[in-house]
């Protein structure tokens, strides 16, 4: 009997021990605790990779309006009214720009010139700098770690008027 009664004991305490690994209480938070920061990290970079992409075809497009306004207009008339188009939308350069931190200034525009008359019109984004939100220089202070890019684009079309 006593003999059954500690083979019984350590039958149980062997159990006990064989299933201990199976107790699954907690296991969810310490998963939590490793993908949520890779989750946030991965949300955050796909987040900045949609905001430079709209940024730049923001100001591809812009260029393109611009090089088309010139275009239609006389050589060399016009070209303030082409970077208010580019930078505010509109030729009389009121209201906010399109893309933060875009001056007329970034822009440049060249007339392509064959035997004395313009031939085409470039219009050129330089010196734009894109800052994203989430920036790890502006986080630490450190300007070796800033994911600031230079953003340029370029168009040019044919003149239609001589």
């Amino acid at each position: 009997m006593r003999i059954k009664v500690k083979l019984n004991q350590q039958l149980k305490r062997a159990r006990s021990r064989a299933f201990a690994w199976r107790d699954e209480r907690g296991s969810q938070l310490v998963e939590l605790a490793i993908v949520l920061p890779l989750m946030l990290v991965l949300l955050g970079a796909t987040a900045e990779f949609g905001r430079f992409f709209y940024t730049y075809t923001t100001l591809l497009k812009g260029t393109r309006a611009a090089a088309r306004y010139l275009s239609s207009q006389p050589p060399g008339a016009g070209d303030a009214a082409a970077r208010n188009l580019l930078v505010y939308g509109n030729t009389a350069g009121t209201g906010t720009p399109v893309a933060s931190g875009l001056t007329t200034a970034n822009v440049k525009i060249t007339p392509t010139k064959t035997g004395g008359t313009t031939q085409t019109q470039t219009v050129e984004i330089q010196n734009f700098t894109y800052v994203p939100l989430f920036d790890l220089g502006k986080l630490t202070r450190s300007s070796t770690l800033s994911l600031s890019v230079n953003v340029g684009a370029k168009s040019t079309m044919r003149q239609i008027t001589q």
